[in-house]
């Protein structure tokens, strides 16, 4: 007697079924990430009760007790409502900010002539977005036009050319000089450190000593300290009528700074890379260049751009500095406004400092932002 034999071969899969109710939504998020553990319990507990405490008085200051409108410090002398505090004064005294917010962003530009800043921002900005989103194609060009051209038609905009009126650099102030700085720095010091970090890994000893000495030296002052050498020290040095303009100077000082601090988070992502990536380089017949440019150098890259990042945001906020030298950025500016006794109050000052703080975190959200997409981005190892 012979039985036969029957199989079944299932030709579709089955449809997934959601994940339990508990697993997910709020109340889910809240068990896996705040109360997960007695310690996260303890925590969570602290934390909440801290911003209990804080929030309903930064909002009140801020916001519910400010004085938004007005033309003098009167206006911030007293409450919205209720009368006179304790103190005697008001909430946050935005009115400041308002009534020289054009200062803040421009310092001393001419009135008239703040339209060119606007173009060369506005310029900035539209050249700017298609170089940071991948998808956008003409990389190359977009390259050469941000880094190359804008800043030679930026100058002559800025400063004086095409027939326009000069406009001398110490009327410069206020964000303008922040961004011009900062754009300045992150776009020198970016090819400059990964050229100093190939010459410290340099086979040449003259070129490694040079790299070795620059970037320890750099690394070893302060820039405050590099700041007032440019501004003090390198006048002397020079010819009998000759001057370098305060700006120049202050980009100069930035650029190197930043540079040789670039230079070490790059050699940090050289020495990351296996030496597989090298021998297998070497194996397909490429030179020193071609092995840098096409293998080596966009691996290192990848791997150090939170370093990157972090010394693009330390170099922002440290234009601070350029007051010592004469010059007010964003936070020079703003300062030197808490002297005009048209608003001298008791809450001016750190209204004026909270504003300044809240445009530097603002764009050194952006770049952390910034940062972490590309890095997903360029996360070759998990999907995405």
């Amino acid at each position: 007697m012979s039985v036969a034999n029957s199989s079944f071969v299932r030709n579709t899969m089955l449809a997934a079924e959601p994940p339990p109710a508990t697993e997910r939504g709020i109340t889910a998020w809240v068990r896996r990430n705040l109360l997960a553990t007695p310690k996260d319990v303890v925590l969570t507990v602290i934390a909440v009760v801290l911003l209990a405490w804080v929030l309903p008085k930064m909002i009140d200051w801020l916001f519910i007790q400010a004085v938004w409108t007005g033309t003098d410090r009167t206006f911030c002398a007293t409450t919205v409502q209720g009368g006179i505090q304790p103190d005697g004064w008001s909430g946050a005294c935005w009115a400041f900010v308002n009534a020289k917010f054009d200062q803040f962003i421009f310092g001393r530009y001419p009135l008239d002539e703040r339209w060119r800043p606007t173009l060369v921002g506005i310029l900035f900005v539209l050249l700017l977005v298609p170089m940071l989103i991948p998808s956008v194609p003409r990389k190359g060009l977009n390259a050469i036009l941000l880094f190359a051209v804008l800043p030679v038609f930026s100058f002559f905009m800025l400063y004086g050319g095409f027939g326009l009126e000069i406009v001398e650099t110490p009327l410069w102030g206020g964000l303008m000089v922040t961004l011009v700085l900062s754009f300045v720095g992150i776009a020198v010091s970016l090819p400059v450190g990964i050229v100093l970090a190939l010459g410290r890994r340099s086979q040449m000893p003259v070129i490694r000593i040079i790299c070795v000495a620059f970037i320890e030296i750099i690394r070893g002052i302060p820039l405050i300290t590099v700041l007032f050498m440019a501004s003090v020290m390198l006048p002397l040095f020079l010819p009998t009528g000759w001057t370098v303009d305060k700006l120049l100077r202050a980009l100069i000082g930035v650029a190197i700074f930043a540079s040789a601090y670039m230079a070490e988070v790059i050699r940090g992502g050289l020495q990351a890379i296996p030496k597989g990536q090298f021998e297998g380089a070497d194996s397909l017949g490429l030179g020193y260049w071609q092995k840098m440019r096409l293998i080596i150098m966009p691996q290192a890259i990848k791997l150090v751009i939170p370093g990157i990042v972090n010394t693009f945001i330390g170099m922002f906020k440290d234009t601070s500095l350029v007051t010592i030298i004469g010059m007010f950025d964003l936070l020079g500016i703003v300062k030197l406004n808490f002297s005009d006794a048209n608003w001298a109050t008791a809450v001016t000052p750190i209204t004026g400092l909270v504003f300044a703080g809240f445009v530097f975190w603002l764009f050194c959200f952006g770049m952390s932002r910034y940062s972490g997409f590309m890095e997903r981005h360029l996360d070759t190892g998990h999907k995405r």
